[in-house]
C-alpha cells in the first residue's frame, strides 16, 4: 500500500508541473548576500525580515535585519555568537536557522568539535529579547537524537498544535550518507520520538559524489505540507528535491508521504546558476506571495574542495503554484 500511495503521489506531482498560476511580481536585487550559504529568512509579525546564514569561515553566526527582503542586501550584519576555542561547538558552524517558538527566539545550527571537526551534531541557542539582534544568546545544548551520529540542518515547524523537527543524519553509518529524519517535539529543545526516516538518497541525482539528503525546508499551502530538501555534493550537482503530504494526514505515518522522482530545481548553465540549494521559504511584503531564499554559485568550475570555495551567494525568487497546488520553482526563469 505504501508503494501504491507513492506511485499515485508521483503521478500527481508529474501532472502538476506544466502550467503555473500567476503571482504578484517581485524583483529582487540578487544576490542578496555574497558569500552567505544555507540562507534562512524569518519574517516577524511586524514585517521585519531577518537573514541568518553560513559564513565561509565556518566560525561564527551572523544576523542581519531589514524592513524588506531587498533591504537585507545593505543591512548591517551583527555577529551574535562565535565558535568555542576547544571541545564541542568548536568547528564547522553550519546552517543556522532562526525561529520564534513559545515567545522566545531559537537558533538551530550544526557544529563539529575543535579536535574532531567532522563529529558534527545539532545545537541550540535561545534569546528572550523581542529583537534577536539584541539581548543575550544562551547555549541550550545539543539536540539529542535516538542514534548518536553525524547530524545537521535542523528545521522546526508546527502543525495542528504539535511541534516537529526535521533534520539530516547519517542513520546507517559508513558511506551511506545522510537521510532526512523527523520527530515530534515536547519543547523547542527536546525530541519525543519516534524518529522516522522521510527520505534517503535513492535516485542517481541524490548520489552524485556523495549520498546526500539535507537542508529541509517546510512550506504549508493548498492543503498540503511540502518539504524541499537538497541532494548530492555542494558543487554544480547540488539540487532540490521535494516531499509532500496532505495536511489532514498523520505526519508520522510514512505511507502518507510522497517524493518527487526527479529534482525540482537544479543547475541552469544558461542562466549562470550552479548548484542551487539549501533553501528556506518566507512571505513577501504583500503577506501572500511565497518567496524562496536559497544559495547558488554563478560559475561551475571550483578550485579545490567544494566546501573551501566561499562563493555560494544568497538569492531570492518568487514561487508560483500549479493548478494542482504544487510549487513551481521556475527552473528556466532568471532570478
Amino acid at each position: 500500500m505504501k508503494r501504491l500511495n507513492q506511485i499515485f503521489g508521483v503521478l500527481a506531482f508529474m501532472m502538476a508541473i506544466p502550467i503555473s498560476t500567476h503571482a504578484q511580481s517581485f524583483q529582487f536585487d540578487n544576490p542578496l548576500a555574497e558569500q552567505r550559504a544555507d540562507p534562512w529568512v524569518y519574517k516577524k509579525n511586524d514585517g521585519t525580515y531577518y537573514l541568518i546564514a553560513t559564513v565561509p569561515e565556518y566560525d561564527r553566526i551572523v544576523l542581519r535585519k531589514a524592513a524588506s527582503i531587498n533591504g537585507l542586501k545593505q543591512a548591517e550584519e551583527k555577529v551574535i555568537w562565535t565558535k568555542h576555542d576547544q571541545g564541542v561547538m568548536g568547528h564547522h558552524i553550519w546552517a543556522p536557522e532562526l525561529h520564534k517558538l513559545n515567545g522566545k527566539w531559537y537558533i538551530y545550527f550544526a557544529a563539529g568539535e575543535a579536535e574532531d571537526i567532522w563529529n558534527i551534531r545539532m545545537w541550540v541557542l535561545s534569546n528572550e529579547s523581542d529583537d534577536p539582534m539584541q539581548g543575550t544568546w544562551k547555549e541550550e545544548g545539543q539536540i539529542i537524537t535516538k542514534i548518536d551520529s553525524f547530524s545537521l540542518d535542523a528545521t522546526v515547524f508546527e502543525h495542528n498544535d504539535k511541534m516537529y523537527m526535521i533534520w539530516a543524519q547519517n542513520v546507517s553509518g559508513g558511506e551511506h550518507g545522510t537521510a532526512l529524519v523527523m520527530s515530534e517535539m515536547s519543547s523547542p529543545t527536546t525530541l519525543t520520538g519516534p524518529e522516522i526516516i522521510l527520505t534517503e538518497p535513492e535516485f542517481d541525482w541524490e548520489r552524485v559524489k556523495y549520498n546526500v539528503n539535507e537542508g529541509p525546508a517546510v512550506i504549508k499551502k493548498n492543503g498540503k505540507i511540502f518539504v524541499s530538501y537538497s541532494a548530492s555534493a555542494t558543487n554544480e550537482n547540488y539540487c532540490l528535491g521535494l516531499l509532500w503530504i496532505d495536511e489532514d494526514k498523520d505526519l508520522m505515518n510514512l505511507s502518507n508521504w510522497n517524493k518527487s522522482p526527479g529534482p525540482v530545481f537544479y543547475t541552469n548553465e544558461e542562466l549562470e546558476r550552479f548548484g542551487p540549494g539549501h533553501n528556506s521559504f518566507t512571505i513577501a511584503e504583500d503577506n501572500e506571495t511565497v518567496i524562496m531564499i536559497y544559495h547558488a554559485r554563478d560559475y561551475k568550475e571550483i578550485q579545490g574542495h567544494e566546501l573551501s570555495d566561499p562563493n555560494r551567494a544568497t538569492r531570492a525568487r518568487v514561487i508560483k503554484w500549479t493548478p494542482s497546488g504544487f510549487p513551481d520553482f521556475g527552473q528556466k526563469i532568471r532570478d
